[in-house]
């Protein structure tokens, strides 16, 4: 006869049957974000759904091989890129592309709008970080839940991380982590990283699309100096000036000009000027989720943008942006980068008529505002499954 086990026994055997279930249950939640679902509905205006591995053929089959939704007028013109999902853990600037893609219609030139630039870090959360895995924008008939996302390349696609980050061709120095920024890695090197492939593959489609203009999309804690504003390479100074001149007077909210700082590698608004012919800009709307004086990181201070201790900051003289009870909503956030672009479009436009590219359909500031985001996307349940695309 085999002895009866003791109780100490019995113990540990309970514990690592706790400890067995804890952790499938945890897997299956990473699992189950890492591959949520995210339809796209194209808009009337899409003509065609590439990927970026048609710009440069190693990144098939990896993460970061996403969709690239092309809009090409009737009419010839120029070319714009909306670069989203740059960071996927700043939402408004994916929000917005959803709308381009889902409404938007050109009529002269051609507009390439990429939702999801860095897939691989929209479908991790900042480790630490206690983020939700996701979050739902409400619509007149229900709802779309989107991945969270993360600022980094998932280490599960790009690892290990060296103890210095040494930025190509730069040689630039820089925080060993950013090796998965694609923010930090322009304009990536074919032999590199996944993250640096990803940014040598819109380096190439910016090349071979003869594309004009680039603008990239972003949010930006309120404790941070480059908030509200849209960073210019200086070969795009004079186009945000204007822009942030007439959003400023008529658009209904005020918009900053910073110049892209020379000494900072690795940033879209400085490497794709300097590496290809198009005027580049980075657009920074304000986020108080991401601030590190906020209190609980949930669902719910993504959408409202509603915190008290960031309201405290501001109140100290901590902040580089003005807070107040009402937050930094997430369709105020979508609303300035829609009304944003249309902008700079209608500015390059009046002054480059031969390279124009001319869009209708999508909804300014006010309207985002009064309509809500979710009034501007598609519902999936209603459109053909045929012409479905996922993130």
């Amino acid at each position: 006869m085999s002895p009866m086990p003791t109780a100490m026994t019995m113990r540990k055997i309970v514990i690592a049957a706790l400890g067995a279930a804890l952790g499938a249950a945890a897997g299956l939640s990473f699992y189950q974000s890492r591959h949520l679902p995210e339809p796209v509905v194209p808009g009337p205006g899409v003509t065609a759904v590439k990927k970026l591995s048609d710009y440069f053929g190693p990144l098939e089959g990896t993460a970061n091989d996403v969709n690239v939704y092309v809009l090409e007028g009737a009419e010839p013109g120029g070319a714009f890129l909306v670069l989203c999902g740059t960071h996927p853990e700043e939402p408004a600037g994916r929000l917005a592309g959803w709308i381009f893609a889902e409404n938007a219609s050109v009529s002269k030139g051609r507009l390439f709008v990429i939702l999801t630039a860095n897939r691989s870090a929209s479908t991790v959360t900042r480790l630490g970080g206690a983020y939700p895995p996701d979050y739902t924008i409400v619509t007149p008939w229900g709802g779309r839940t989107f991945r969270m996302g993360d600022r980094w390349s998932s280490p599960l696609d790009q690892w290990p991380d060296p103890e210095v980050y040494v930025h190509y061709p730069s040689r630039q120095e820089l925080a060993y982590i950013d090796i998965r920024n694609l923010n930090r890695t322009f304009p990536g090197r074919p032999g590199g990283t996944l993250t640096e492939k990803t940014g040598h593959a819109i380096l190439e489609l910016i090349r071979k699309e003869r594309v004009d203009v680039v603008i990239d999309l972003h949010e930006a804690e309120l404790q941070y100096p480059v908030i509200s504003t849209i960073v210019a390479h200086e070969k795009g100074a004079d186009l945000a000036t204007l822009t942030s001149m007439m959003l400023s007077s008529e658009g209904g909210f005020a918009m900053g000009v910073e110049n892209s700082p020379r000494a900072l590698r690795g940033l879209s608004h400085r490497e794709i000027g300097d590496n290809s012919d198009a005027v580049s800009l980075l657009l920074e709307a304000p986020q108080p989720f991401l601030d590190a004086t906020r209190g609980r990181t949930d669902r719910a201070l993504l959408l409202t943008g509603r915190d008290e201790f960031v309201v405290r900051a501001g109140k100290q003289g901590l902040l580089f942006e003005k807070i107040d009870d009402a937050g930094w909503p997430i369709d105020v956030r979508v609303g300035r980068h829609t009304s944003t672009i249309l902008q700079i479009l209608e500015i390059w436009s009046e002054d480059n008529p031969g390279r124009a590219v001319v869009a209708g359909g999508v909804p300014r500031y006010d309207e985002v505002i009064k309509s809500g985001t979710g009034a501007y996307l598609k519902d999936v349940k209603t459109a053909d499954p045929a012409k479905i695309v996922y993130e």
